[in-house]
């Protein structure tokens, strides 16, 4: 088969790059190479910086509804390439192909929020604050904004930060996953042929020092950033001692707490996809499932559920979850349930050396299940990212909140009830910036925010929904009196008063 070779994008075309350091892109159900993929040179990230700046001088003039119809058309045309677009991520990333369906429609969910950019980025008004003054907010474009995402959803991550950056008339550098570009490079190809004009959206290629490079560049003047706790503490207080406007969503621990008066198949169903939908590849998969009072009888069913997961490539459609994304990712995750065994968890469904017909070099690990887990181990401290389920054991609605609660991260959880008044409680006491009730993954629809909370997010405003807008745009307020062309003056005001 032959080999892509990732180019860049910038002012409005592919451009190969002319970098020395070359990395492939990896089928991580076969190990093929499918793809190549450049680390740009700091020339070459400096030229997409500069295209995206000269690009702005224009591009805020632009009308609101001429903005609003090319995200028309941007959706459209991911509408009729969702397959296309699936079938590269599960190419470059392993997750299987309604998963893979599944992120393309939760990137169009964005998509089609920003088609509302006319009325999303009205200012505010009041008429005659003062005597003939009139005071009014303006929401105007901040110039250069950049996105960093991670590999493990290529096409919705991208589809959280540039949309509605541009959108707002903003313009644009897309570093992406250097594990999976070629969904998030179709994605820009099909911006384009949507109507961006060229140098709104750019792309660059590479690794830690693209992104150093990027939290320092003068000329950008916000980043969006999502992938691990280190990387995105290490940006933010970069890109915030450059002056830069950022945002960063990192890692996770989520709970699912399940009660005994909870439906227990759709209980279980849903924490089981959860916990290994995606391979457990997902910042919001729930990886510790918290049993309080008699549903701790339910975890034989738990364990019976992940014993009967389908480990299979991603183009097999019948499949749970595929593979890892790399041998590395494979190789810490085992190493994870090693160390969990010797720490003193109870491993009922062990998930390593899985082998799958067919493919004898993919990087896959089965659905693997604890018990008996305490906050101190590392298997409860550490993210996994990867299909392992932790259980704890609770008395009490009390002592599940407490335990949440104590965990310093704050991404998201969920709760399977038939109370609303245990659902209320809940939502109420918990300290997570994300809340499901019978839900088990909360990220929210588009149009509101992505509200990940402490360690999980540094800075005020999260992708997605108004904050989204608030984070793209800065406010310029204007008070103005207009005097009649005969109005004599009254004398020199020399205090602040407006009246």
């Amino acid at each position: 088969m032959s080999v892509r070779e990732i180019s860049m994008f910038i002012d409005g075309q592919a451009v190969p790059s002319q970098s020395q350091e070359w990395r492939d892109v990896i089928n991580p159900a076969t190990q093929e190479v499918v793809a190549r993929v450049p680390f740009c040179t700091a020339e070459e990230v400096d030229r997409a910086v500069a295209s995206a700046k000269a690009a702005f001088k224009e591009w805020r003039k632009t009308p609101l509804a001429k903005r609003q119809r090319i995200m028309l058309k941007l959706q459209a045309l991911i509408r009729e390439h969702t397959e296309e677009l699936a079938a590269l991520v599960t190419e470059e990333h392993g997750k299987t192909l309604p998963d893979a369906a599944g992120e393309v429609g939760r990137g169009l969910e964005v998509v089609e929020h920003a088609c509302s950019i006319t009325s999303l980025q009205l200012g505010e008004l009041a008429e005659n604050a003062a005597n003939e003054v009139d005071v009014y907010t303006l929401n105007q474009p901040l110039g250069v904004g950049a996105g960093i995402t991670a590999f493990n959803f290529p096409i919705m991550l991208p589809c959280f930060m540039f949309p509605l950056a541009i959108a707002t008339g903003n313009t644009f550098v897309l570093k992406p996953s250097e594990q999976d570009p070629s969904s998030t490079m179709r994605l820009v190809e099909l911006a384009h042929e949507a109507g961006v004009p060229a140098g709104v959206l750019n792309v660059v290629h590479g690794g830690p020092d693209v992104a150093n490079q990027i939290a320092d560049h003068p000329d950008i003047k916000a980043l969006s950033f999502i992938g691990s706790s280190h990387v995105g503490s290490l940006l933010y207080n970069r890109a915030a001692a450059a002056g830069k406007r950022m945002q960063a969503m990192m890692g996770a621990k989520n709970h699912c707490v399940v009660m005994p008066d909870a439906n227990r198949s759709q209980a279980i169903n849903n924490l089981l996809g959860s916990a290994f939908g995606a391979a457990g590849q997902r910042c919001m998969a729930n990886s510790v499932v918290v049993l309080v009072g008699e549903a701790k009888a339910w975890l034989d069913d738990i364990v019976e559920g992940a014993r009967n997961m389908k480990v299979g490539p991603g183009t097999q459609r019948d499949a749970d979850l595929g593979p890892l994304v790399s041998p590395a990712a494979k190789e810490r995750v085992e190493r994870l349930i090693g160390i969990g065994e010797q720490e003193g968890a109870r491993l009922l469904v062990d998930g390593r050396g899985y082998q799958v017909e067919g493919y004898p070099d993919g990087n896959f690990v089965g659905a693997t299940v604890f018990a008996d887990v305490k906050p101190e181990m590392t298997i409860y401290r550490e993210e996994i990212f990867g299909p392992v389920l932790c259980v704890v054991s609770v008395d009490t609605l009390s002592d599940a909140i407490e335990f949440i609660n104590a965990n310093p991260n704050g991404n998201g959880t969920s709760i399977f009830t038939n109370s609303g008044w245990v659902a209320r409680r809940f939502e109420t006491e918990i300290d997570i910036g994300q809340v499901g009730i019978n839900v088990p993954i909360p990220v929210p629809v588009a149009y509101f925010s992505f509200t990940g909370s402490r360690a999980s997010k540094l800075g005020d405003l999260g992708p997605n929904g108004k904050q989204a807008i608030q984070f793209w745009t800065q406010t310029k307020t204007v008070t103005a009196r207009w005097f009649e062309p005969e109005n004599v003056s009254s004398g020199i005001n020399s205090t602040i008063s407006l009246s």
